[in-house]
């Protein structure tokens, strides 16, 4: 199906048009129509997909610029919060709509000025729940749209709590659309909640396993995964590389490395602040990177493109973790590569892989490389403690197994899927009720 076949203004269409878009894509193609029938829907897709779109547009052509703050997206992230929030500004500037986005990190004086007159709210669950306390943002009088995103990963994160409090300030014939990779308990239990007869869509995955190849090299030292990284991007035929990291300190260690040796790297971990991450987004957009190197939970949700290759530095502990890394390469008929760096550490983390992808998995010939020196590790690099990597767990920009805890307005407890406990919601009854 074409762009230019929906039932959208022409405005949307125009924008499509200019945008490069012609035909909608799995997920756009059974979404939009629902949405736009008024429909309640949960939809299961990657990264990639077209997701964003596919609940944007529909959306879009519902609101009205001049009747108030009437769409609210809550991202597990600050990066899928300005990556969404551009969507929105891209599709809704030729109808006027106002877009903002809140995230921790940042002033927030400037946000409670814009929320005054912004129409579309795309945020992180803390930072919204801060400026409900505040009384600077309104949910209750025009609100007609709530999205959850990444769902899975925010209540991963522990942000369950939050996005529950959240809907308790929003009107009860409010469309709600929930988007997840996978659809966990918690997910399934936040759909029973709060969706009305929801249309359930699943769309295949977007990674084409035949354009996939998955190597594993198996080295003794944990000391040589640098030396051997550098020799196989150095001889890579691709784009651009991403490195996955155990910890956020580990991150920032490889690409320093990296930066040495020549390798135009940087990184994205939650223990940067915002400019520094969107900064590296940036200079990838523009070209001015070629490896990213990232922990999971700084690279969860984000639509990067023209990826060739994958590296597992540091070999995620689960089936789930490893799926969602590879499955940023081998995307839109394009071939990829993913490759896991292993060592005695990562066994018991293998183990948990092969299980599920073993057979998939080729075991290569170390190829003979040169011995390289690394820096010394500076105070910010050194391992801290209490990680499976022995990273710590703080920082902004989410939890995770290997991540930091989240912060600058990102307050989500510290639960995660499936220990709701005694825990007992508080029911969408009038938006006077004070908190706590």
């Amino acid at each position: 199906m074409k762009f230019e076949e929906l039932d959208v203004c022409n405005e949307l269409k125009d924008v499509a048009r200019e945008s490069g878009f012609t035909e909608l894509t799995d997920i756009q193609e059974a979404c939009i129509p629902k949405i736009l029938a008024g429909k309640d829907l949960a939809g299961q897709a990657e990264t990639g997909s077209g997701k964003t779109v596919a609940f944007a547009m529909p959306i879009l052509d519902k609101v009205r610029p001049k009747e108030g703050l009437q769409v609210l997206v809550l991202t597990p992230t600050r990066e899928l919060c300005v990556q969404v929030g551009d969507v929105f500004k891209q599709f809704g500037h030729k109808l006027g709509v106002k877009t903002i986005c809140v995230y921790g990190g940042v002033s927030i004086n400037p946000q409670i000025t814009d929320l005054k007159t912004a129409n579309v709210v795309v945020g992180t669950p803390g930072r919204t729940l801060d400026h409900i306390n505040r009384k600077t943002i309104n949910l209750w009088d025009d609100l007609k749209f709530i999205v959850l995103d990444e769902a899975d990963k925010m209540f991963e994160m522990g942000f369950i709590e939050d996005v529950e409090d959240i809907i308790s300030y929003t009107p009860k014939d409010i469309q709600t659309s929930m988007f997840s990779a996978t659809i966990s308990d918690d997910v399934y239990w936040v759909m029973q909640r709060h969706l009305k007869d929801p249309v359930v869509i699943k769309t295949k995955d977007q990674v084409d396993p035949k354009k996939l190849k998955q190597k594993c090299y198996d080295l003794r030292k944990h000391e040589d995964k640098f030396s051997l990284l550098v020799h196989l991007l150095n001889n890579r035929a691709g784009k651009l590389a991403l490195v996955f990291c155990g910890t956020r300190h580990e991150a920032e260690y490889v690409a320093r490395n990296l930066r040495v040796h020549k390798i135009n790297a940087s990184a994205i971990h939650g223990g940067m602040s915002q400019n520094k991450r969107l900064e590296s987004l940036e200079r990838l957009k523009k070209g001015q990177i070629d490896v990213l190197v990232a922990t999971d939970v700084a690279a969860r949700g984000l639509d990067i493109k023209n990826v060739t290759h994958v590296y597992n530095y540091d070999v995620p502990g689960s089936a789930k973790e490893y799926v969602h890394r590879i499955g940023r390469t081998a995307r839109a008929g394009n071939e990829g590569m993913a490759i896991t760096l292993l060592t005695p550490r990562d066994h018991d983390n293998y183990r948990n892989i092969n299980k599920d992808y073993g057979q998939n998995i080729e075991f290569e010939a170390i190829p003979t490389y040169e011995q390289l020196p690394l820096l010394s590790r500076s105070r910010d690099e050194k391992p801290r403690g209490g990680g499976r990597f022995g990273g710590s767990r703080g920082g902004s920009g989410g939890g995770g197994r290997y991540g930091g805890s989240r912060g600058g307005g990102q307050r989500g407890s510290q639960r995660s899927g499936g220990q709701r406990g005694n825990y007992k919601p508080r029911e969408r009854t009038s938006h006077t009720h004070s908190r706590r």
